[in-house]
């Protein structure tokens, strides 16, 4: 009998998606970085011979070092002013009574809508040379250079408040959870209120404001899309443009490639390490038995109250101008867009739809008509052929992602020690950077030796959109399955007894009883993954595929090649179009995670009701009518 149940459909089932899991964690994670690793020790010198150590003298003696330091200039600057702009916005919006408050907060969420290349296009088109703010700008100082934004400080001014988005999510859920009573007794025991902000509150934030810390260390540290846009040599754009090299350009690219990678890999690995030995420690915890809601504080210094309104509406001004901007632009003409001057008399369509001739005058004073060269978004075939193949990546890559995280929370629920190598293999590729994955796939699957996938080219012609799904899977299954583990963590054990008292078999609870309370979190996942992927741009430019060329990409394109050779035309007002149609798309994700998905089952159970009882009035009603005509 135990024989029987032992090797039943179930055991054997199990026993595949083990196999499944050891397949993709050996073929997908560990060989491909390991290929990476080794790559830079088998190298071969001028004479033929392997030189294990000639990238490492090579990264000494040359500029290697240069792209390091600056990244990590970057990455340090950008903690301490993405902290201090995140902290002021949530303060100013969650803790001090600011008039105003609320549409502050739309303001500063700004970031959560548009990213990425999008985010640096739009911030382009406002303080490039040439610019719409620009002239203005330095008409106000004089001092200021025609060029300012670019390079080193026009990286650190776009990412300080592009950064922003995660303390508006993560500090704000912090501070809205602070317990009142715990301020208010330090008030009755005559603290000010600057003390009670340094003793009371922010030590009870220093965990997420920790937390917060190494996530923008990490940002700025592997930046990608703000230092290719905007000019800056740090280490994410050199390995792409190593990968791209060869060996008859340049000494072992490959190789130096490899390194940078492993470097971004090891400072991620220190710096993980280091928040999970911080995390193990006591914090402050602001508790008590019958917990508060946080009232603002009023700031009772007038002139202090003064200054704190003027600089959260400056910042205000700074997160909603670049939003503003593009999308009354987007609605003007080609020549309007060119010359960057607002035409209140004619607005268009065209950015979005439909194509247009344009003339210009020739060096010989001759008009010349290129027909259909003006197109909108939708009527381009770059963008168009873009949008679907992030859409069709995106999608594909979030739902392979939740399918094998839910089935994997199921098993590590099942099985302590199994499942406790399965979680840790699922969150491995938290530790390496996401330019190392994906250089290493590009690497290692360019070739036809790979017996793993069948002795198939990867990265040739079509077969480079698996790679890059791949690619975008592993990277999102760590946070999905930080989020759909902790799904899991909130049902009832009693729910599944229940049905298994009931006859039910481990499959059908699993799908009747345990799925419908976790999808509201599954379905946020899915979202979320989608979101992130649909503008990535460092990934999919490490693979720099004709045959993957995803909507960043083609995007990025189009700041580079506007009106070259005549070709190209009306990019920057596409480009407008983009980034609204980015922020729509975005702003629809948000929504369906924070506002439809975050219902629980019975909040659904009675929306549905409702939905029902409305219909059956509704045609109850029309049949009424019908009997009385």
């Amino acid at each position: 009998m135990l024989k029987e149940k032992r090797f039943d459909s179930i055991f054997v089932f199990r026993a595949l998606m083990l196999v499944f899991f050891a397949y993709l964690f050996l073929g997908f994670m560990v060989l491909p970085c390991w290929n990476t690793l080794t790559s830079i020790f088998t190298v071969k010198n001028a004479a033929g011979e392997t030189d294990p150590l000639a990238v490492i003298r090579f990264f000494l003696a040359g500029n290697m070092k240069t792209y390091v330091w600056n990244s990590l200039r970057l990455a340090v600057v950008l903690v301490v002013t993405v902290n201090l702009v995140g902290i002021s916005i949530v303060l100013l919006t969650e803790y001090f009574d600011i008039k105003g408050a609320k549409i502050l907060r739309l303001g500063y969420m700004t970031t959560m809508i548009y990213s990425g290349v999008a985010l640096v296009t739009g911030y382009m088109f406002l303080y490039a040379n040439d610019g719409i703010l620009t002239p203005l700008l330095v008409n106000a100082f004089p001092s200021l250079s025609k060029n300012w934004f670019t390079g080193y400080n026009a990286v650190v001014f776009t990412m300080t408040f592009a950064c922003t988005s995660n303390h508006m999510l993560f500090l704000r859920n912090a501070i809205r959870g602070i317990d009142y009573n715990t301020v208010e007794a330090a008030r009755n025991m005559g603290a000010n209120p600057f003390k009670v902000l340094m003793k009371v509150v922010m030590p009870t934030l220093i965990p997420t404001l920790f937390s917060l810390t190494i996530m923008t260390f990490i940002t700025g540290l592997c930046a990608m899309s703000s230092p290719v846009l905007l000019g800056y040599d740090s280490i994410n754009p050199e390995i792409v443009r190593l990968a791209g090299s060869s060996s008859a350009d340049e000494s072992f690219p490959q190789a130096r490639a490899a390194l940078l990678s492993i470097i971004l890999a090891i400072f991620t690995i220190v710096l993980l390490t280091v928040l999970t030995a911080y995390e193990r420690k006591g914090h402050y915890l602001s508790v008590s038995k019958t917990k508060a809601k946080l009232q603002k504080q009023k700031i009772e210094n007038p002139v202090a109250n003064v200054i704190a309104h003027i600089y959260a509406y400056v910042l205000f001004i700074i997160y909603m101008v670049p939003v503003v901007m593009i999308i009354i632009f987007s609605f003007q003409t080609h020549s309007a867009i060119s010359l960057k001057k607002i035409d209140f008399s004619n607005w268009t369509f065209i950015n979005y739809f439909g194509t247009q001739d344009n003339q210009y005058l020739t060096a010989r004073g001759v008009y010349k008509t290129i027909p259909g060269a003006i197109s909108g978004v939708f009527s381009n075939d770059a963008t168009l052929s873009g949008i679907k193949m992030s859409f069709f990546l995106s999608a594909t890559a979030a739902l392979l992602a939740c399918v094998i995280v839910v089935i994997a929370c199921e098993y590590i629920s099942k099985h302590k020690k199994s499942g406790t190598a399965l979680e840790y293999s699922l969150l491995f590729p938290w530790l390496l950077p996401t330019i190392l994955i994906c250089y290493s796939y590009r690497v290692y699957f360019n070739s036809s030796s790979v017996w793993y996938v069948g002795n198939q080219n990867l990265y040739f012609a079509d077969n480079v959109k698996l790679l890059i799904i791949m690619a975008y899977v592993v990277t999102k299954l760590p946070f999905s399955l930080r989020m759909i583990k902790a799904a899991f963590y909130s049902i009832d054990n009693e729910l599944e007894d229940a049905a298994k008292n009931l006859g039910s078999s481990p499959v059908r609870t699993f799908l009747k009883v345990k799925l419908p309370i976790i999808l509201p979190s599954v379905l946020a996942v899915f979202a979320l993954n989608f979101n992130a992927l649909f503008t990535e741009y460092d990934m999919s430019a490490t693979f720099a595929s004709s045959y993957g060329r995803t909507y960043a990409m083609v995007i990025q394109a189009m700041t580079h090649d506007e009106g070259l050779y005549g070709f190209n035309m009306n990019a920057s007002g596409r480009r407008c179009a983009s980034t609204v149609f980015i922020m729509i798309v975005s702003g629809i994700i948000l929504w369906l995670v924070y506002g439809v998905g975050a219902r629980d089952l019975s909040e659904r159970l009675e929306a549905k009701k409702k939905r029902k009882e409305f219909f059956v009035k509704v045609f109850s009603k029309k049949n009424g009518e019908l009997k009385a005509e």
